[in-house]
């Protein structure tokens, strides 16, 4: 997409508002939009005091003049609020500065300087009594704007009312009235949830009660638009296991008060189809026969092209932003990763190209020794470095509650990310990358691997979830070639969990540019979606129109897919075909196994790395066999509108899941006899055979599940052509997994513990159902074909049994097959009364059984909730 795509957009495309959020501007008959914020008005018998305190305040004390001035004298802390400040929205971000020693709380993802600790958005007004009061906002409740007879804001007005938190006495008035001034210095002193920690955090840190002897206020500094406020706080250790050691912990803590823009920023309603995190809220405004909607408005930063630049910008030219985005590199980064994190930031420049705009985001080092600059500023966002053994990074945002803007972001880099970066990277690379044979990589290439992951956050706090189905848009066999790769990249998106290449194979010739993967066609389509500036069409209802006919219309691309749920969408994977990248990555694996002794190994070190890396191996290998278990009984979800053609739901048909059966039977039941490594198990106690075990314990659990076998009798009834029924897949895993039987052969250690698994799991099914008495799901399960099906493979097992022990010779089969055969009658004897046997998995539990009936499509609701809860974007490791 180029000037060509931007000169057809333009003219009638429109990037704001959907639906719902015309509510925000084009309703608004003068009155706010309610929250309850502006219910309580100015006491009319109101009358100023004298002024001589302030006067006297003016010639003795020091004035730090922004948007609040702020007086200091004797220690005391004085806000001179003028009465443009009142009742207008101010979002309060409370940080910690510097943490308290040894407390990382949350598996050591919090407790480091830089962490955000509490968000609130509160209004100063007047009350009665000649008091200040500040009231707490909320903006994801309920909303309405129309003030007309057949509006809802009375109602909605009435039903809201918003908190006082705090109140304050008026100590003396501006020179012409038109300011007050209150002494902030017991409520900055003393604890309170709108500017230090918030309750939960507080629960998170273990914090006690403050030491006021022990807390101090450092310093408040005032600009236009915000206030910081410094302080020192010390709390008892309400943690018991170190309160003796450590009874008190200190913190140093930074607030910040940010006036939230005049002009709100114009709204933009999610799109299911592209992935952005969002703002939910209920719209009482939105036209609707009868009840209510919910509202989710994107999050994105304020991208406006200039006055003088609009003809430019709609006749396609590239334009400069009014304010671009801007990262600084926190100044404690070591200093050879800093121009990798910068490259990082940067190479989102070319997406924004797409939306029209040159150099709208960029990286710059944090100035030094400039007193005015502040990580824990709000004026500014940072990539924070955090001295820390978490293998991870994350990208949170903080953004205005009424629109989604996004203000501004503090991208949480831990230390130690490079650790599983230098794993991955070795795990899925090294066949194809002889640099990547080593336990420390060059600064040259972890630095590329710092920039792939920085893109990734940068992307979250640019407003973008994750998109786990973009990888499987890509053809397996293009990741082979050289050209391809180089063209496209590995992923559409790196917003996926696309690590590297492990697709392809040493032959063919790959470099780091084609194993790593980049800023994609989907995240260049998502920008531009998201970021845009379009002129407003005649009404809201053309808005909608044309911007779903705008992604119907970029969507017959399929690289530009995004899905939130489904067999699709899954992390560490790569490829249209689970089954053929499965091959070539274990084909991979077994190159690296026999050369781990050589390539993993440090000077005068023990065996260690190695057996990690070995570790690292198994996880790899058992991802693959995941990734190809999601296809039995797969199902896919596409979202649509009404206007596009295809299915929003569909199954994966009878051929893929016999695919699939048949990759685990040779990949995973057939004993992988290529993770046994003599040599390496020698130095490392290696993969022995109860790690393979359990991986296919899992995999048996996962794909014997009541909610996929539920799924193929769904497919049976509505497809019979295309299902793959639950007795063909029961067949198929007899087969494989029971294979000595017919041929009569002698089963040896590894198979009979497959065996003695696979029985397990069969009759664990049976007693889930039997025994959750009284449970409507469990009852509902009894009344479809899974059980009926369950008991006669059972009985067929048994036949299959007792036929082979006639003639069975080997001492230890027939041990075996007859202590199967023992369990399988003694369950069809007594039921569900043998639901804790040994050797049952359990696996049942209320959530299972609700899960195998209920496999709806998720709502809105649900869908938002799931990306809000991952929405710091942490790359963690799935093992």
């Amino acid at each position: 997409m180029g000037k060509s795509y931007s000169n057809k957009i333009i003219a009638g495309v429109i990037c704001c508002v959907l639906f719902t959020s015309c509510s925000l501007l084009q309703k608004n008959t003068g009155r706010p939009q309610t929250t309850a914020s502006f219910e309580i008005k100015t006491d009319p018998y109101y009358q100023p005091k004298k002024k001589s305190f302030f006067e006297n305040l003016l010639k003795q004390g020091t004035a730090n003049k922004g948007l609040c001035n702020i007086y200091k004298k004797d220690d005391r802390f004085y806000f001179e609020i003028p009465d443009s400040l009142f009742e207008k929205d101010i979002l309060v971000v409370n940080r910690i500065a510097r943490a308290a020693a040894q407390v990382r709380p949350d598996h050591e993802y919090a407790g480091y300087g830089a962490d955000q600790i509490g968000e609130n958005v509160i209004q100063f007004y007047k009350g009665t009594n000649n008091k200040i009061f500040i009231k707490k906002i909320d903006y994801s409740g309920s909303r309405a704007a129309d003030s007309s007879d057949n509006g809802m804001f009375r109602a909605v007005s009435n039903s809201n009312l918003s908190p006082i938190m705090a109140a304050f006495d008026i100590k003396g008035y501006g020179p012409d009235s038109s300011s007050v001034l209150v002494d902030m210095t017991d409520y900055i002193n003393n604890d309170n949830e709108l500017f230090f920690f918030s309750g939960q955090q507080k629960r998170l840190y273990s914090l006690g009660g403050l030491q006021n002897d022990k807390s101090y206020v450092q310093g408040v500094s005032s600009f236009p638009q915000n206030i910081e406020i410094k302080t020192v706080k010390t709390f008892s250790n309400g943690n018991s296991g170190m309160a003796q050691s450590m009874p008190y912990l200190t913190y140093e803590l930074n607030t910040s008060m940010v006036l939230l823009p005049k002009i709100p920023m114009k709204a933009r309603p999610v799109d299911e189809r592209v992935g952005y995190f969002g703002r939910g809220y209920v719209d009482f405004d939105i036209p609707h026969p009868q009840g209510f909607n919910g509202t989710w408005l994107v999050t994105r930063w304020r991208l406006e092209p200039k006055e003088e630049d609009l003809e430019k910008y709609y006749r396609g030219e590239l334009v400069e932003p009014k304010k671009p985005i801007v990262y600084y590199i926190d100044p404690a980064t070591p200093k050879k990763w800093v121009p990798y994190l910068i490259q990082g930031v940067n190479a989102w420049q070319k997406a924004f190209e797409k939306a029209g705009f040159k150099n709208a985001i960029y990286a710059l080092e944090a100035p030094l020794n400039d007193p005015e600059w502040s990580l824990e500023d709000s004026r500014h966002s940072a990539i924070v470095y955090k001295a820390s053994w978490v293998q991870n990074a994350s990208g949170p945002n903080v953004n205005d509650p009424r629109t989604g803007e996004i203000l501004e972001t503090h991208i949480n880099w831990y230390h130690n990310i490079t650790e599983i970066l230098h794993d991955w990277y070795f795990i899925q690379a090294s066949p194809s990358d002889t640099a990547a044979r080593k336990m420390i990589l060059s600064d040259s290439l972890m630095g590329k691997l710092i920039t792939f992951v920085c893109s990734h956050e940068v992307g979250h706090t640019l407003g973008l979830a994750h998109n786990f189905a973009s990888s499987a848009t890509v053809p397996v066999d293009s990741l082979r070639s050289k050209n391809w790769v180089d063209s496209n990249g590995i992923c559409p998106s790196i917003m996926d969990y696309a690590r590297f290449n492990y697709v392809a194979q040493p032959e063919d010739c790959m470099t780091e540019q084609e194993l790593i993967p980049r800023i994609g066609a989907y995240d260049e389509w998502a920008i531009d979606w998201g970021y845009r500036w379009l002129p407003p069409m005649k009404n809201a209802a053309a808005e909608k129109e044309y911007l779903n006919q705008w992604v119907i219309k970029k969507l017959e691309d399929s690289a530009l897919l995004y899905a939130y749920s489904g067999s699709s969408c899954q992390a560490e994977d790569l490829g249209d075909d689970a089954v053929k990248a499965g091959k070539y990555g274990i084909k991979n694996l077994k190159q690296i196994l026999p050369e781990l002794l050589n390539w993993a190994k440090l000077p005068d070190e023990n065996y260690d790395a190695a057996s990690k890396m070995e570790d690292q191996l198994m996880y790899q290998y058992k991802r693959y066999l995941s990734h190809v278990s999601q296809s039995i009984g797969g199902r896919y979800l596409t979202p649509k509108t009404v206007e596009q053609k295809g299915n929003v739901v569909d199954y994966a048909d009878r051929s893929k899941q016999k695919a699939a059966v048949n990759f685990l039977q040779e990949e995973l039941f057939k004993t992988p006899g290529w993770l046994f490594n003599k040599q390496l198990y020698a130095a490392t106690g290696g993969a022995g055979y109860m790690d393979v075990l359990n991986i296919q314990k899992d995999v048996l659990n996962e794909i014997m599940s009541p909610r996929i076998i539920n799924r193929m009798i769904y497919l049976q009834a509505l497809q019979p052509s295309k299902a793959y029924t639950p007795n063909q897949f029961f067949t198929d895993l007899e087969t494989g997994i029971w294979s000595e039987l017919t041929a009569n052969k002698p089963v040896d250690l590894y198979r009979r513990n497959l065996q003695k698994a696979y029985v397990a799991q069969l009759l664990s099914l049976q007693d889930g159902i039997e025994s959750a008495q009284g449970n409507s799901y469990a009852a509902d399960l009894g009344m479809i074909d899974l059980l009926s099906v369950l008991k006669a493979h059972k009985a067929q097992l048994v036949k299959k049994i007792d036929s082979a022990l006639a003639t069975c010779k080997d001492e230890e089969t027939k041990w075996h097959l007859a202590d199967i055969a023992g369990r399988i009658k003694s369950s069809s004897a007594t039921g569900s009364q043998n639901s804790t046997r040994p050797g049952s998995n359990n696996a049942f539990n209320q959530q299972s059984l609700q899960g195998a009936m209920r496999d709806e499509i998720p709502t809105l609701e649900q869908k938002m909730q799931a990306k809000q809860t991952n929405c710091w974007g942490r790359m963690d490791q799935e093992k």
